[in-house]
């Protein structure tokens, strides 16, 4: 890795958390004056604008014929948004869910990853499949803003979060519509930067390029929406995190990967590998999220520390496996005997305990 790249690298970590500073604070604001709900704002306007990274990565290497990055990017950042995000935020301060992710948002995402399971199946995610996911993503969008303007105007409540004052006037409007603009940009300006140092990096050490998108390029788009997450934290807008992270994911699937087959002259071809382990591993992230988030409507702090240890473990198995080391069936033995069990029967016991309270 040359000079330059090591220090826009740099540069880059500085950069994302003024951007998410500036992107949170006016998206809050402007949530509160147009009477959409900061939760919808976390699955729309911070969703959206904090996977735009996602999207310039998939486009760009659907052009250049690397589908494997394309792939691998949305299924590793769906992937990383849950373990990773969530995970990381519940340790800052545990996070409030709303019954709206539980009951609506969870639910559509694993549909949402199936649907992705059911496509590529014939070893493509074609322009038609591209099609119907980016028409899909628009009427989601319209569908809960929408539904998030009825509730207001009924005066619902959204989970006591610390919301800041509407803003008035046309100036002020323009300043916060600023600030979300400044803040986009410095989010999207610090993935780049950060993700072209990752990837040489990544080539030094010889890393094939779906692992490069399931890891170093997943996780590299995926830091606007760690950044954003962890400050929405700090500020007590607990439902612009969740919000973010499901937001993200279903926007990752539906205008990401639609966008990404729709520009390929071939559509999106899918590996096997992608077929029976990655796009496996992405929908038991999304089915985890329910018994998580039921219990007692929140995300505890042992349960990001599951979620991190999880995403701890993809990874090494991950390298273990691109580089064919001894240790894979080793690795292999403890996940599915002791660990996965052991965890299963953790959150059986969770759910069952806030079954017995919410009766």
């Amino acid at each position: 890795m040359d000079m330059v790249t090591g220090i826009l690298f740099v540069i880059g970590f500085f950069l994302l958390v003024g951007g998410a500073e500036l992107l949170v604070r006016g998206a809050s604001s402007l949530a509160v004056t147009a009477g959409i709900t900061p939760l919808v704002v976390g699955l729309t306007v911070v969703a959206y604008g904090t996977s735009a990274p996602e999207l310039a990565v998939g486009v760009q290497s659907a052009l250049t014929g690397s589908a494997d990055i394309a792939l691998g990017n949305v299924i590793g950042s769906n992937i990383a948004n849950v373990l990773f995000i969530l995970g990381l935020s519940s340790l800052v301060t545990p996070l409030v869910v709303s019954r709206q992710i539980v009951r609506q948002e969870v639910p559509f995402m694993i549909a949402l990853s199936l649907l992705v399971l059911l496509m590529g199946w014939d070893g493509v995610i074609s322009r038609l499949d591209g099609t119907i996911l980016v028409l899909g993503g628009i009427v989601y969008s319209v569908y809960i803003i929408q539904v998030s303007r009825q509730e207001s105007k009924a005066n619902q409540t959204v989970g006591g979060d610390d919301l800041p004052a509407p803003v008035s006037g046309i100036k002020a409007i323009l300043l916060q519509l600023a600030l979300v603009a400044t803040g986009l940009c410095l989010l999207i300006l610090g993935a780049n930067w950060l993700v072209n140092g990752a990837v040489v990096l990544a080539h030094y050490f010889g890393l094939s390029e779906l692992i490069i998108g399931l890891t170093i390029i997943a996780v590299g788009t995926s830091l606007p929406e760690a950044a954003t997450s962890i400050i929405a934290t700090m500020r007590g807008q607990r439902d612009i995190v969740v919000g973010n992270a499901i937001g993200s994911n279903i926007f990752n699937i539906l205008l990401v990967l639609g966008s990404t087959a729709m520009v390929a002259p071939q559509g999106i071809e899918i590996a096997p590998s992608a077929l029976y382990f990655d796009i496996p591993i992405m929908i038991a992230v999304a089915f985890a999220c329910l018994p998580i988030f039921f219990t007692d409507y929140s995300i505890d702090r042992w349960e990001g520390a599951l979620f991190l240890a999880y995403y701890v473990a993809y990874i090494i198995y991950l390298i273990l496996n691109a580089s064919y080391h001894d240790l894979v069936p080793l690795f292999d033995t403890v996940m599915l005997l002791f660990v996965i069990p052991i965890t299963v029967i953790t959150i059986g016991l969770s759910v069952r305990q806030a079954i017995k309270t919410h009766h």
